[in-house]
């Protein structure tokens, strides 16, 4: 069965407060598109029934970087928000390299990132290529086909209908 992990950042919506919980249940806001298209995935069949893929979940935060989705955390009062905080936040925490890393046991990795912080992993070059699904920026498009990387213009706060339906498709052409 492949293995696929979609990453996302940090929202300043926590759904849970004053307690802990996993990193998917904790955020709502611009992270529920996200949810929604690893539900989606996570609950997709085969033509014969049987679960399509393994899908992982993992959170960018600000507070503890890199989360897996089923990792307890709790609710922070700063949410790096712009180009200057994602790099402070990766000087404290590291989430480009921790994230790069934790990519490599997985056949498909969907980002689902900010454009400044998604030019962080094309600087670092530390994910391999032809291994990653981007959700980002047109300005990134030429950089995602020289590393062999599916480029998807980034449509609505994170995902976008008609990327999610594109993303499932190449999903199921990979689980084939």
């Amino acid at each position: 069965m492949k293995r696929i992990l979609i990453v996302t950042n940090d929202s300043t919506v926590f759904l849970v407060k004053n307690r802990i919980a996993t990193a998917f249940e904790l955020f709502g806001g611009r992270v529920t598109e996200v949810k929604n298209l690893v539900k989606r995935l996570d609950t997709a069949v085969d033509d014969r029934g049987q679960k399509l893929c393994d899908v992982s979940f993992g959170v960018i935060t600000t507070k503890y970087g890199f989360v897996p989705g089923n990792y307890q955390i709790m609710e922070y009062p700063n949410v790096m928000s712009n180009r200057e905080e994602y790099l402070q936040a990766d000087l404290d925490k590291n989430f480009v390299s921790q994230t790069s890393f934790m990519t490599r046991p997985f056949d498909k990795v969907i980002m689902c990132v900010p454009k400044d912080m998604f030019s962080m992993f094309l600087d670092a070059d530390e994910i391999e290529h032809g291994k990653v699904i981007a959700v980002t920026s047109p300005e990134f498009r030429e950089e995602c086909e020289k590393r062999g990387w599916t480029f998807l213009e980034r449509k609505g706060a994170r995902v976008g209908d008609a990327n999610a339906d594109e993303i499932e498709r190449l999903v199921r052409e990979l689980c084939a």
